[in-house]
């Protein structure tokens, strides 16, 4: 508080008046002590303080005249080491204990109060002051502001990046997981398939007397060099798909992924309330995907380098 007063005393307000003001903004700072100053600058002086009149109060009468007389009244005090004048012992002391001076002396000059015009050109020094420390706040507010919200977009698009490439990690995994299951479901059908066509030609040997001849296994032709140099042109697609309620999904997806895969991401972010199973199907050639399809990879299906897709009900 009286590194508050003493700034507001430095600046020529009186004493008391700059400690009402301390104590009626609740001792938060010079700006504020300032403001209430001006505001009640209308309003009734600050009582006299009581150390500054003590001292022609404390004489009687003929005392007072033999002091007149004489002129050694002590009307303020001066400090010896900038010729400042004080009022009161207070003043004095809030003074030595900013600037750490020590040599004041009793003088019989009195502190002249200030003029009308000095008064006014002093509001507006003040007044110029606060516009000035506003504008200084403002500007470190819009900084601060500024800095946070930057802070904020960083972590957001780190958070956002960081979601992404785990549910694409999830959504590789678990196209992954149902292509081995397919596969592995595959494999027990035909070898279910196998076993009974190998009953029956047991069945029929054992009617006929025959030796049962083995069934051939039926291989499944080897792509060609030229036909992988082609797949391989592209390492990615962007697929577009338009859902039934108009919105669109876009997503990047490895040619060698099955179409699988892009069914599992509209089940993943569709968000559009239809729930049930769907179809995807191409408008150029006009194709419904059906069954194996899901299976084959998206090159193969001619979904290179980019495809529009359609999502309709099941």
């Amino acid at each position: 508080m009286a590194d508050f007063v003493t700034s507001l005393v430095e600046m020529g307000f009186e004493s008391d008046m700059a400690r009402r003001a301390v104590d009626a903004t609740g001792n938060i700072g010079v700006e504020q002590a300032m403001e209430w100053i001006l505001s009640h600058s209308d309003g009734p002086e600050a009582p006299p303080s009581p150390k500054s009149e003590a001292l022609p109060q404390s004489q009687d009468p003929s005392e007072a005249e033999n002091t007149e007389a004489t002129d050694s009244v002590v009307r303020s005090y001066k400090c010896e080491d900038c010729g400042k004048h004080f009022k009161n012992e207070t003043e004095m002391e809030f003074h030595a204990a900013k600037t750490q001076h020590s040599n004041f002396s009793e003088s019989t000059e009195e502190k002249k109060p200030l003029t009308a015009q000095e008064k006014t050109d002093q509001l507006k020094r003040i007044e110029a002051k606060l516009k000035e420390k506003r504008a200084e706040r403002e500007a470190r507010e819009k900084a601060d502001s500024l800095e946070k919200e930057k802070l904020r977009m960083k972590s957001g698009k780190e958070l956002l990046d960081a979601k992404r490439r785990i549910e694409e990690q999830q959504m590789k995994e678990i196209v992954d997981a149902r292509r081995r299951e397919k596969l592995e479901d595959k494999a027990a059908r035909d070898r279910v398939r196998a076993q009974i066509e190998a009953d029956k030609v047991a069945r029929r040997a054992k009617q006929t007397g025959e030796q049962p001849v083995p069934s051939p296994k039926v291989v499944s032709p080897p792509s060609t060099p030229s036909e992988s140099t082609d797949k391989k042109e592209y390492k990615e697609t962007k697929i577009q798909l338009r859902l039934p309620s108009g919105k669109v999904l876009k997503q990047s997806f490895g040619v060698q992924e099955p179409l699988s895969a892009v069914r599992l991401y509209v089940e993943i972010n569709r968000d559009d309330g239809i729930t049930g199973s769907f179809n995807l199907m191409s408008t150029f050639p006009r194709k419904v995907y059906e069954g194996e399809d899901y299976d084959v990879p998206l090159d193969a299906l001619g979904l290179v380098p980019s495809a529009v897709l359609m999502v309709t009900k099941g």
